[in-house]
Protein backbone atom coordinates (compact mmCIF):
# COMPACT_ATOMS: atom_id res chain seq x y z
CA UNK A 1 0.00 0.00 0.00
CA UNK A 2 1.09 3.21 -0.99
CA UNK A 3 1.34 5.95 1.69
CA UNK A 4 2.39 9.38 1.08
CA UNK A 5 1.59 10.26 4.48
CA UNK A 6 1.71 8.11 7.66
CA UNK A 7 1.46 9.75 11.59
CA UNK A 8 1.97 6.91 13.88
CA UNK A 9 1.05 6.99 17.34
CA UNK A 10 1.75 10.70 17.20
CA UNK A 11 0.86 12.60 20.95
CA UNK A 12 1.25 16.16 21.40
CA UNK A 13 0.38 17.84 25.03
CA UNK A 14 -0.08 21.59 26.44
CA UNK A 15 1.23 21.56 29.61
CA UNK A 16 -1.35 18.72 31.43
CA UNK A 17 -3.34 19.08 28.43
CA UNK A 18 -3.20 15.99 26.39
CA UNK A 19 -4.70 17.21 22.56
CA UNK A 20 -3.65 14.44 20.64
CA UNK A 21 -3.01 10.60 22.17
CA UNK A 22 -1.23 8.11 20.05
CA UNK A 23 -3.71 9.14 17.11
CA UNK A 24 -2.64 6.99 13.57
CA UNK A 25 -3.21 8.68 10.04
CA UNK A 26 -2.46 7.57 6.98
CA UNK A 27 -3.24 9.58 3.52
CA UNK A 28 -2.93 7.56 0.09
CA UNK A 29 -1.97 8.74 -3.04
CA UNK A 30 -4.90 10.56 -5.48
CA UNK A 31 -7.22 10.10 -2.13
CA UNK A 32 -9.41 12.38 -0.35
CA UNK A 33 -8.86 11.31 3.80
CA UNK A 34 -11.33 13.22 6.16
CA UNK A 35 -10.33 13.94 9.61
CA UNK A 36 -13.63 14.21 11.39
CA UNK A 37 -14.30 15.03 14.96
CA UNK A 38 -16.38 17.34 17.32
CA UNK A 39 -14.89 20.51 18.14
CA UNK A 40 -11.97 20.43 20.16
CA UNK A 41 -11.48 16.86 19.31
CA UNK A 42 -7.76 17.54 18.39
CA UNK A 43 -8.16 17.99 14.65
CA UNK A 44 -6.98 21.11 13.95
CA UNK A 45 -3.54 20.50 16.34
CA UNK A 46 -2.85 16.64 14.57
CA UNK A 47 -2.74 18.46 11.26
CA UNK A 48 -0.50 21.26 12.82
CA UNK A 49 1.73 19.08 13.89
CA UNK A 50 2.18 17.60 10.30
CA UNK A 51 2.18 21.21 8.78
CA UNK A 52 5.58 22.21 10.89
CA UNK A 53 3.79 24.40 14.19
CA UNK A 54 3.65 22.25 16.87
CA UNK A 55 6.50 19.55 17.32
CA UNK A 56 5.13 16.46 18.66
CA UNK A 57 6.56 14.61 22.02
CA UNK A 58 5.94 11.05 20.43
CA UNK A 59 5.45 9.41 17.18
CA UNK A 60 6.98 9.10 14.02
CA UNK A 61 5.87 11.11 11.10
CA UNK A 62 6.66 9.59 7.27
CA UNK A 63 6.53 11.23 3.82
CA UNK A 64 6.29 8.81 0.82
CA UNK A 65 7.64 6.50 3.08
CA UNK A 66 10.80 8.08 4.18
CA UNK A 67 10.91 8.99 8.27
CA UNK A 68 10.69 13.32 8.56
CA UNK A 69 10.99 15.83 10.98
CA UNK A 70 9.19 18.94 10.32
CA UNK A 71 10.51 21.32 12.02
CA UNK A 72 8.61 24.10 10.79
CA UNK A 73 6.24 25.32 7.77
CA UNK A 74 8.94 25.81 5.22
CA UNK A 75 9.93 22.40 5.59
CA UNK A 76 6.70 21.19 4.93
CA UNK A 77 6.57 23.13 1.88
CA UNK A 78 9.74 21.36 1.02
CA UNK A 79 8.14 18.44 1.42
CA UNK A 80 5.58 19.46 -1.01
CA UNK A 81 2.88 19.80 1.48
CA UNK A 82 0.66 22.77 2.10
CA UNK A 83 -2.36 23.98 4.67
CA UNK A 84 -5.28 25.82 3.27
CA UNK A 85 -6.11 27.55 7.26
CA UNK A 86 -9.53 27.85 8.41
CA UNK A 87 -8.79 31.51 8.99
CA UNK A 88 -7.43 32.62 5.98
CA UNK A 89 -3.45 33.82 5.82
CA UNK A 90 -4.07 36.90 3.83
CA UNK A 91 -3.07 40.72 3.99
CA UNK A 92 -5.86 42.49 2.76
CA UNK A 93 -4.59 45.81 0.97
CA UNK A 94 -1.74 43.45 -1.19
CA UNK A 95 -3.36 42.09 -4.67
CA UNK A 96 -3.91 38.24 -5.16
CA UNK A 97 -0.30 37.67 -6.80
CA UNK A 98 1.36 40.15 -3.55
CA UNK A 99 -0.33 37.56 -0.99
CA UNK A 100 0.48 34.31 -3.23
CA UNK A 101 4.39 35.23 -3.38
CA UNK A 102 4.69 35.95 0.00
CA UNK A 103 7.67 34.60 1.44
CA UNK A 104 8.51 33.45 -1.78
CA UNK A 105 9.29 36.79 -4.31
CA UNK A 106 10.73 35.73 -7.46
CA UNK A 107 13.04 38.23 -7.98
CA UNK A 108 14.61 40.02 -11.22
CA UNK A 109 18.34 41.53 -10.58
CA UNK A 110 17.48 42.34 -6.64
CA UNK A 111 13.93 43.75 -7.98
CA UNK A 112 10.52 41.49 -7.17
CA UNK A 113 8.96 40.47 -10.34
CA UNK A 114 5.23 40.69 -10.01
CA UNK A 115 4.27 40.97 -13.73
CA UNK A 116 5.98 36.92 -14.31
CA UNK A 117 4.22 35.94 -10.63
CA UNK A 118 1.21 37.41 -11.85
CA UNK A 119 1.55 35.58 -15.20
CA UNK A 120 2.45 32.33 -13.31
CA UNK A 121 -0.97 32.70 -10.94
CA UNK A 122 -3.05 33.19 -13.97
CA UNK A 123 -1.96 30.10 -15.28
CA UNK A 124 -2.34 27.94 -12.17
CA UNK A 125 -5.69 30.13 -12.06
CA UNK A 126 -7.15 28.51 -15.34
CA UNK A 127 -5.13 25.14 -14.95
CA UNK A 128 -7.57 24.36 -11.54
CA UNK A 129 -10.32 26.06 -12.84
CA UNK A 130 -9.95 28.62 -9.81
CA UNK A 131 -10.66 31.60 -11.70
CA UNK A 132 -9.06 34.15 -9.56
CA UNK A 133 -7.93 37.94 -11.03
CA UNK A 134 -4.02 37.95 -10.47
CA UNK A 135 -4.38 41.89 -9.74
CA UNK A 136 -7.63 42.36 -7.57
CA UNK A 137 -7.05 43.35 -4.12
CA UNK A 138 -8.13 40.84 -1.09
CA UNK A 139 -10.43 43.52 1.13
CA UNK A 140 -12.62 43.40 -2.77
CA UNK A 141 -13.15 39.85 -3.44
CA UNK A 142 -15.27 37.63 -1.56
CA UNK A 143 -14.47 34.80 1.00
CA UNK A 144 -15.10 32.14 -1.12
CA UNK A 145 -12.13 33.62 -3.90
CA UNK A 146 -10.23 34.57 -0.23
CA UNK A 147 -10.10 30.33 0.19
CA UNK A 148 -9.20 30.01 -3.70
CA UNK A 149 -6.33 32.72 -3.15
CA UNK A 150 -5.24 30.07 -0.23
CA UNK A 151 -5.67 27.09 -2.47
CA UNK A 152 -3.02 29.19 -5.19
CA UNK A 153 -0.91 29.56 -2.44
CA UNK A 154 0.38 26.36 -1.86
CA UNK A 155 0.05 25.21 -5.47
CA UNK A 156 2.14 27.94 -6.13
CA UNK A 157 4.83 26.40 -3.83
CA UNK A 158 4.48 22.64 -5.87
CA UNK A 159 2.51 21.00 -2.67
CA UNK A 160 0.94 18.07 -4.22
CA UNK A 161 -0.14 16.99 -0.40
CA UNK A 162 -3.10 19.32 0.37
CA UNK A 163 -4.37 19.70 4.15
CA UNK A 164 -7.87 21.94 4.11
CA UNK A 165 -8.38 23.00 7.81
CA UNK A 166 -12.49 23.54 7.81
CA UNK A 167 -12.78 24.72 4.27
CA UNK A 168 -16.21 25.55 4.36
CA UNK A 169 -17.09 27.48 7.83
CA UNK A 170 -17.08 30.49 6.06
CA UNK A 171 -18.79 29.66 2.61
CA UNK A 172 -22.47 30.13 1.35
CA UNK A 173 -23.72 27.24 0.01
CA UNK A 174 -22.97 27.93 -3.86
CA UNK A 175 -19.29 28.25 -2.70
CA UNK A 176 -19.03 25.18 -0.84
CA UNK A 177 -20.17 23.40 -4.08
CA UNK A 178 -17.68 25.56 -5.92
CA UNK A 179 -15.14 23.94 -3.25
CA UNK A 180 -16.22 20.44 -3.77
CA UNK A 181 -16.03 20.50 -7.54
CA UNK A 182 -12.44 22.31 -7.07
CA UNK A 183 -11.66 19.32 -4.26
CA UNK A 184 -12.00 16.25 -6.93
CA UNK A 185 -10.37 18.71 -9.84
CA UNK A 186 -7.11 18.71 -7.43
CA UNK A 187 -7.55 14.49 -7.21
CA UNK A 188 -7.45 14.53 -10.93
CA UNK A 189 -4.21 16.36 -11.21
CA UNK A 190 -2.49 14.17 -9.15
CA UNK A 191 -3.03 15.77 -5.46
CA UNK A 192 -3.36 14.15 -2.86
CA UNK A 193 -5.57 15.92 0.45
CA UNK A 194 -6.81 15.58 3.97
CA UNK A 195 -10.22 17.05 5.00
CA UNK A 196 -10.45 18.71 8.14
CA UNK A 197 -14.50 19.03 8.99
CA UNK A 198 -17.07 18.05 10.64
CA UNK A 199 -20.17 18.09 8.24
CA UNK A 200 -20.91 14.35 7.61
CA UNK A 201 -22.55 15.70 4.06
CA UNK A 202 -19.22 16.71 2.90
CA UNK A 203 -17.69 14.17 3.85
CA UNK A 204 -20.20 11.37 2.16
CA UNK A 205 -19.73 13.91 -1.25
CA UNK A 206 -15.85 14.18 -1.53
CA UNK A 207 -14.14 11.62 0.43
CA UNK A 208 -12.43 8.41 -0.11
CA UNK A 209 -11.57 7.49 4.03
CA UNK A 210 -12.59 9.32 7.06
CA UNK A 211 -10.23 9.00 10.08
CA UNK A 212 -12.19 9.78 13.28
CA UNK A 213 -11.06 11.12 16.47
CA UNK A 214 -12.81 11.59 19.61
CA UNK A 215 -11.17 13.78 22.32
CA UNK A 216 -7.93 13.38 21.16
CA UNK A 217 -8.10 9.25 20.71
CA UNK A 218 -8.03 8.08 17.56
CA UNK A 219 -11.37 5.64 16.77
CA UNK A 220 -10.25 4.43 13.65
CA UNK A 221 -10.37 4.83 9.92
CA UNK A 222 -13.50 3.75 7.98
CA UNK A 223 -14.30 3.66 3.57
CA UNK A 224 -16.69 6.29 2.99
CA UNK A 225 -19.04 3.69 0.73
CA UNK A 226 -19.51 1.63 3.72
CA UNK A 227 -20.83 4.50 6.36
CA UNK A 228 -23.19 6.52 6.48
CA UNK A 229 -24.05 9.86 8.12
CA UNK A 230 -25.71 8.61 11.42
CA UNK A 231 -22.94 5.87 11.77
CA UNK A 232 -19.92 8.76 11.28
CA UNK A 233 -21.99 10.79 13.88
CA UNK A 234 -21.76 7.99 16.60
CA UNK A 235 -18.34 7.16 16.01
CA UNK A 236 -17.60 11.35 15.98
CA UNK A 237 -19.56 12.30 19.50
CA UNK A 238 -19.73 8.17 21.05
CA UNK A 239 -23.34 8.65 21.16
CA UNK A 240 -26.50 8.62 18.90
CA UNK A 241 -26.89 11.91 17.31
CA UNK A 242 -30.43 13.47 16.52
CA UNK A 243 -30.44 15.04 13.26
CA UNK A 244 -34.13 16.76 13.55
CA UNK A 245 -34.85 19.23 16.93
CA UNK A 246 -38.02 17.70 18.31
CA UNK A 247 -40.04 20.76 19.66
CA UNK A 248 -43.75 21.18 20.63
CA UNK A 249 -45.93 23.81 18.91
CA UNK A 250 -45.45 27.49 19.40
CA UNK A 251 -47.62 29.90 21.40
CA UNK A 252 -46.86 33.23 20.20
CA UNK A 253 -47.23 36.02 22.73
CA UNK A 254 -47.17 39.97 22.62
CA UNK A 255 -44.91 41.13 20.39
CA UNK A 256 -41.25 41.76 21.23
CA UNK A 257 -39.02 42.78 18.30
CA UNK A 258 -41.02 45.38 15.35
CA UNK A 259 -38.84 46.66 12.39
CA UNK A 260 -40.68 49.12 10.59
CA UNK A 261 -39.14 50.71 7.13
CA UNK A 262 -35.95 49.82 8.17
CA UNK A 263 -33.38 51.95 5.78
CA UNK A 264 -29.34 50.76 6.25
CA UNK A 265 -26.53 51.31 3.98
CA UNK A 266 -22.96 49.73 4.32
CA UNK A 267 -19.68 50.91 4.57
CA UNK A 268 -19.76 52.30 1.15
CA UNK A 269 -22.86 54.11 1.73
CA UNK A 270 -25.25 52.25 -0.55
CA UNK A 271 -28.63 51.08 0.54
CA UNK A 272 -28.34 47.28 1.41
CA UNK A 273 -31.33 47.05 4.03
CA UNK A 274 -34.66 48.66 1.93
CA UNK A 275 -37.58 49.46 3.76
CA UNK A 276 -37.68 46.29 5.57
CA UNK A 277 -40.47 45.29 8.04
CA UNK A 278 -40.48 42.10 10.54
CA UNK A 279 -41.89 41.26 13.57
CA UNK A 280 -40.84 38.89 15.94
CA UNK A 281 -43.15 37.60 18.93
CA UNK A 282 -42.48 36.17 22.42
CA UNK A 283 -42.67 32.67 22.39
CA UNK A 284 -41.27 32.13 18.57
CA UNK A 285 -38.49 31.26 16.60
CA UNK A 286 -38.73 33.60 13.04
CA UNK A 287 -35.95 32.54 11.00
CA UNK A 288 -34.30 34.51 8.18
CA UNK A 289 -33.32 32.71 5.20
CA UNK A 290 -31.49 34.45 2.65
CA UNK A 291 -28.46 34.49 -0.11
CA UNK A 292 -25.51 35.41 1.51
CA UNK A 293 -25.34 39.90 1.08
CA UNK A 294 -28.98 40.35 0.83
CA UNK A 295 -28.81 42.78 3.71
CA UNK A 296 -28.71 40.57 6.85
CA UNK A 297 -25.64 41.82 8.38
CA UNK A 298 -26.70 45.75 8.08
CA UNK A 299 -29.86 44.14 9.72
CA UNK A 300 -28.28 42.71 12.75
CA UNK A 301 -25.59 45.48 13.44
CA UNK A 302 -28.65 48.03 13.10
CA UNK A 303 -30.69 46.13 15.46
CA UNK A 304 -27.91 45.97 18.42
CA UNK A 305 -26.38 49.20 17.29
CA UNK A 306 -23.66 48.58 15.74
CA UNK A 307 -24.67 50.25 12.75
CA UNK A 308 -26.45 53.78 12.05
CA UNK A 309 -29.52 53.74 10.54
CA UNK A 310 -30.74 55.79 7.89
CA UNK A 311 -34.73 55.65 8.22
CA UNK A 312 -37.39 53.62 9.77
CA UNK A 313 -37.79 52.58 13.39
CA UNK A 314 -36.38 49.51 15.79
CA UNK A 315 -39.16 49.27 18.82
CA UNK A 316 -38.53 46.74 21.84
CA UNK A 317 -41.12 46.15 24.13
CA UNK A 318 -42.77 49.02 22.61
CA UNK A 319 -39.79 51.12 23.19
CA UNK A 320 -37.91 52.89 20.57
CA UNK A 321 -34.09 51.80 20.32
CA UNK A 322 -33.01 52.65 16.96
CA UNK A 323 -29.97 54.25 16.45
CA UNK A 324 -29.26 53.68 20.63
CA UNK A 325 -25.43 52.71 21.75
CA UNK A 326 -24.90 49.05 21.50
CA UNK A 327 -24.68 49.31 25.63
CA UNK A 328 -28.00 50.55 26.28
CA UNK A 329 -29.57 48.36 23.57
CA UNK A 330 -28.10 45.19 25.43
CA UNK A 331 -29.77 46.36 28.90
CA UNK A 332 -32.63 47.12 26.70
CA UNK A 333 -33.16 42.93 26.79
CA UNK A 334 -31.73 42.15 23.95
CA UNK A 335 -28.78 39.21 23.16
CA UNK A 336 -26.37 38.90 20.39
CA UNK A 337 -24.81 36.09 19.58
CA UNK A 338 -22.72 37.18 16.70
CA UNK A 339 -22.04 36.38 12.90
CA UNK A 340 -18.85 36.78 13.24
CA UNK A 341 -17.53 35.10 17.08
CA UNK A 342 -14.25 36.59 16.60
CA UNK A 343 -14.53 40.21 15.66
CA UNK A 344 -17.94 41.02 17.98
CA UNK A 345 -18.12 37.85 19.88
CA UNK A 346 -14.95 37.90 22.32
CA UNK A 347 -11.54 39.08 23.34
CA UNK A 348 -9.42 36.58 22.02
CA UNK A 349 -6.96 37.62 24.17
CA UNK A 350 -8.75 37.77 27.08
CA UNK A 351 -9.37 34.50 29.51
CA UNK A 352 -13.10 33.15 28.55
CA UNK A 353 -13.92 34.08 32.15
CA UNK A 354 -13.15 37.47 31.29
CA UNK A 355 -15.08 37.08 27.94
CA UNK A 356 -18.11 35.86 30.35
CA UNK A 357 -18.11 39.00 31.78
CA UNK A 358 -18.26 41.58 29.10
CA UNK A 359 -21.81 42.07 29.06
CA UNK A 360 -22.04 42.30 33.06
CA UNK A 361 -18.74 43.69 34.30
CA UNK A 362 -19.79 46.82 35.20
CA UNK A 363 -22.88 45.69 37.28
CA UNK A 364 -23.69 43.88 40.66
CA UNK A 365 -22.92 41.07 41.85
CA UNK A 366 -20.20 41.45 39.58
CA UNK A 367 -18.92 45.40 40.20
CA UNK A 368 -19.74 46.64 43.71
CA UNK A 369 -18.62 50.66 43.76
CA UNK A 370 -16.69 50.57 40.48
CA UNK A 371 -14.55 47.49 41.89
CA UNK A 372 -14.93 44.28 39.83
CA UNK A 373 -15.15 40.87 41.85
CA UNK A 374 -12.55 38.98 39.74
CA UNK A 375 -13.34 35.94 42.23
CA UNK A 376 -17.24 36.16 41.00
CA UNK A 377 -16.37 36.52 37.78
CA UNK A 378 -14.58 33.29 37.82
CA UNK A 379 -17.14 31.72 39.81
CA UNK A 380 -20.19 33.11 36.72
CA UNK A 381 -17.92 31.43 34.64
CA UNK A 382 -17.43 28.19 35.72
CA UNK A 383 -21.20 27.42 36.35
CA UNK A 384 -21.75 28.54 32.47
CA UNK A 385 -18.59 26.99 31.54
CA UNK A 386 -20.34 23.82 32.62
CA UNK A 387 -23.50 24.13 32.10
CA UNK A 388 -22.77 24.57 28.19
CA UNK A 389 -20.00 22.16 28.26
CA UNK A 390 -17.20 24.93 27.01
CA UNK A 391 -14.07 22.13 27.08
CA UNK A 392 -11.05 24.07 27.98
CA UNK A 393 -7.39 23.07 28.93
CA UNK A 394 -7.56 25.66 32.07
CA UNK A 395 -11.46 26.30 32.55
CA UNK A 396 -11.99 29.83 32.60
CA UNK A 397 -8.55 31.38 33.13
CA UNK A 398 -7.98 29.33 29.10
CA UNK A 399 -7.20 32.14 26.85
CA UNK A 400 -10.38 32.77 24.18
CA UNK A 401 -8.06 32.04 21.48
CA UNK A 402 -6.84 29.16 22.68
CA UNK A 403 -10.69 27.38 22.30
CA UNK A 404 -12.01 25.39 19.30
CA UNK A 405 -14.59 27.54 17.70
CA UNK A 406 -17.51 25.29 18.93
CA UNK A 407 -15.86 26.01 21.99
CA UNK A 408 -15.53 29.73 21.94
CA UNK A 409 -19.63 29.70 20.47
CA UNK A 410 -20.83 27.69 23.05
CA UNK A 411 -19.00 30.37 25.82
CA UNK A 412 -20.85 32.84 23.82
CA UNK A 413 -24.51 31.66 23.89
CA UNK A 414 -23.90 31.05 27.67
CA UNK A 415 -23.23 34.61 28.06
CA UNK A 416 -25.51 35.52 26.26
CA UNK A 417 -28.62 33.42 27.41
CA UNK A 418 -27.13 34.01 30.91
CA UNK A 419 -28.57 37.54 30.88
CA UNK A 420 -32.17 36.53 30.52
CA UNK A 421 -32.66 38.33 27.08
CA UNK A 422 -36.93 39.39 26.28
CA UNK A 423 -35.03 38.79 22.31
CA UNK A 424 -32.00 36.43 21.67
CA UNK A 425 -30.39 37.32 18.37
CA UNK A 426 -28.38 34.32 16.51
CA UNK A 427 -26.91 35.10 13.61
CA UNK A 428 -25.69 31.84 12.32
CA UNK A 429 -24.95 30.15 15.51
CA UNK A 430 -23.94 26.92 14.15
CA UNK A 431 -21.25 28.33 11.52
CA UNK A 432 -18.12 25.65 11.60
CA UNK A 433 -19.69 23.67 14.20
CA UNK A 434 -19.74 19.96 14.82
CA UNK A 435 -23.51 17.67 15.07
CA UNK A 436 -22.96 17.69 18.44
CA UNK A 437 -22.51 21.59 19.46
CA UNK A 438 -25.37 22.04 16.32
CA UNK A 439 -27.83 19.31 18.03
CA UNK A 440 -27.02 21.62 21.78
CA UNK A 441 -27.54 24.53 20.12
CA UNK A 442 -30.58 24.25 18.61
CA UNK A 443 -31.80 22.53 21.66
CA UNK A 444 -30.86 25.88 23.67
CA UNK A 445 -32.59 27.94 21.09
CA UNK A 446 -35.74 25.92 21.70
CA UNK A 447 -35.68 26.09 25.18
CA UNK A 448 -35.10 30.45 24.87
CA UNK A 449 -38.75 29.90 22.73
CA UNK A 450 -40.40 27.61 25.10
CA UNK A 451 -39.46 29.99 28.61
CA UNK A 452 -41.61 32.70 26.11
CA UNK A 453 -38.69 34.63 24.81
CA UNK A 454 -38.05 36.04 21.23
CA UNK A 455 -35.42 34.74 19.00
CA UNK A 456 -34.35 36.13 15.83
CA UNK A 457 -32.70 33.33 13.56
CA UNK A 458 -30.11 33.90 10.91
CA UNK A 459 -28.83 31.23 9.09
CA UNK A 460 -27.47 30.15 5.24
CA UNK A 461 -28.22 26.77 6.11
CA UNK A 462 -31.40 25.83 4.59
CA UNK A 463 -32.16 22.63 6.82
CA UNK A 464 -31.49 24.62 10.06
CA UNK A 465 -33.79 27.39 9.07
CA UNK A 466 -36.27 24.82 8.12
CA UNK A 467 -35.99 22.95 11.43
CA UNK A 468 -35.58 25.37 14.51
CA UNK A 469 -37.83 27.85 13.01
CA UNK A 470 -41.55 28.56 13.78
CA UNK A 471 -41.86 31.00 10.84
CA UNK A 472 -39.72 31.73 7.74
CA UNK A 473 -38.84 35.93 6.57
CA UNK A 474 -37.27 35.00 3.42
CA UNK A 475 -35.03 38.31 2.69
CA UNK A 476 -34.36 39.55 -1.19
CA UNK A 477 -32.55 42.77 -2.07
CA UNK A 478 -32.61 44.09 1.57
CA UNK A 479 -36.38 43.46 1.98
CA UNK A 480 -38.71 40.52 3.64
CA UNK A 481 -40.02 39.37 0.59
CA UNK A 482 -42.61 36.87 2.02
CA UNK A 483 -43.38 35.09 4.99
CA UNK A 484 -43.89 31.72 5.41
CA UNK A 485 -44.21 28.36 7.56
CA UNK A 486 -41.58 25.56 7.45
CA UNK A 487 -44.77 23.00 7.60
CA UNK A 488 -45.82 24.54 4.24
CA UNK A 489 -43.24 24.67 2.04
CA UNK A 490 -40.19 23.12 1.20
CA UNK A 491 -36.33 23.69 -0.11
CA UNK A 492 -37.31 23.80 -3.37
CA UNK A 493 -39.67 26.55 -2.93
CA UNK A 494 -37.49 28.41 -0.35
CA UNK A 495 -34.47 28.66 -2.95
CA UNK A 496 -37.22 30.41 -5.77
CA UNK A 497 -37.87 32.98 -2.99
CA UNK A 498 -34.26 33.48 -1.62
CA UNK A 499 -34.23 34.34 -5.82
CA UNK A 500 -35.96 36.95 -5.93
CA UNK A 501 -39.18 34.85 -7.45
CA UNK A 502 -42.15 35.45 -5.41
CA UNK A 503 -44.77 32.76 -4.46
CA UNK A 504 -48.65 33.03 -5.09
CA UNK A 505 -50.32 32.61 -1.75
CA UNK A 506 -48.03 34.32 1.70
CA UNK A 507 -48.79 33.59 5.01
CA UNK A 508 -49.72 36.24 7.18
CA UNK A 509 -47.01 38.19 9.55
Amino acid sequence: MEYVIEMLNIRKQFGDFVANDNITLQLKKGEIHALLGENGAGKSTLMNVLFGLYQPEAGTIRVRGKEVKITDPNVANKLGIGMVHQHFMLVENFTVTENIILGSEPTSFGTINIKDASKKVQALSQQYSLNVDPNAKIQDISVGMQQRVEILKTLYRGADILIFDEPTASLTPQEITELMHIMKRLIEEGKSIILITHKLKEIMEVSDRVTVIRKGKGIGTVTTAETDPKGLAELMVGRQVVFKTEKKEPNPKDVVLQIDSLQVADNRGIDKVKGLNLTVRAGEIVGIAGIDGNGQSELIEAITGLRKVKNGKITLNGKDITNLKPRKITESGIGHIPQDRHKHGLVLDFPVGHNIALQTYYQKPISKSGVIDYKKVNEIARKIIEEYDVRSGEGEMSIARSLSGGNQQKAIIGREISRNPDLLIAALPTRGLDVGAIEFIHRRLIEQRDNGKAVLLISFELDEVMNVSDRIAVIYDGSIIDTVLPKETNEQELGLLMAGQSLTEKVGD
